[in-house]
């Protein structure tokens, strides 16, 4: 049995927001592999079967900061190792675009992270979603009263910007299924070297 958790917040508010990037690459899964959700352990929770795998799909309803209080008691239930848990992200650190597959490591000071971490530990795989760093620049879209680093999570994409988290999203999908199908390092490998294309 395998875990994939795709991070956001719930909330129309939040829906398109770059935050909420893992939530998209989930419901692309989820169409795929024709898994419908249901409300339980505090998320959208849909069992079918990818790549040959038992699977389970969660998105977290708790809010980013209390993503563990989800994904732990999901773990617990279904009895899924840490190793077979995948967790999708968005990634500031990576241009909009890139891909990154790891296994462990730190934070990075991604709240929903940290959540997890202190709920199972941070021995599970990532998919990093990069959306691109503000820096000093406040997005279009952006709240007025959030700048910097929490407007730029928070906004929504628009323009050629969405058209690249359009392409992301299904990559990060196929990310996902290969990686249950080939392995990690194989994935790595095919992903790592993956370029925007706008």
């Amino acid at each position: 049995m395998w875990l994939i958790a795709g991070l956001g917040n719930p909330g129309k508010e939040y829906e398109n927001t770059r935050h909420n990037i893992g939530f998209h690459v989930v419901d692309v899964l989820a169409r795929r592999h024709r898994i419908s959700f249901a409300h339980k352990f505090k998320g959208e929770l849909g069992q079918g079967t990818i790549a040959g795998e038992p699977v389970v799909l969660l998105k977290p309803q708790t809010f980013m900061n209390l993503s563990g209080q989800s994904v732990q008691p999901t773990m617990a239930f279904f009895k899924v190792p840490l190793l077979h848990i995948v967790v999708v992200h968005d990634d500031l650190d990576l241009e909009l675009g890139q891909i990154k597959l790891k296994t462990g490591g730190s934070p990075g000071g991604h709240n929903g992270l940290k959540s997890i971490d202190q709920c199972i530990g941070p021995n599970y795989h990532r998919i990093r979603a990069g959306i691109g760093h503000p820096r000093s620049k406040v997005p279009e879209g952006a709240a007025k009263d959030r700048g910097g680093v929490v407007g730029h999570v928070l906004a929504p994409f628009r323009g050629k910007d969405l058209e690249e988290a359009q392409i992301l999203v299904e990559h990060c999908a196929d990310a996902a299924e290969m990686l249950l199908r080939d392995g990690l390092e194989k994935t790595q490998l095919k992903y790592h070297s993956l370029k925007p294309r706008i």
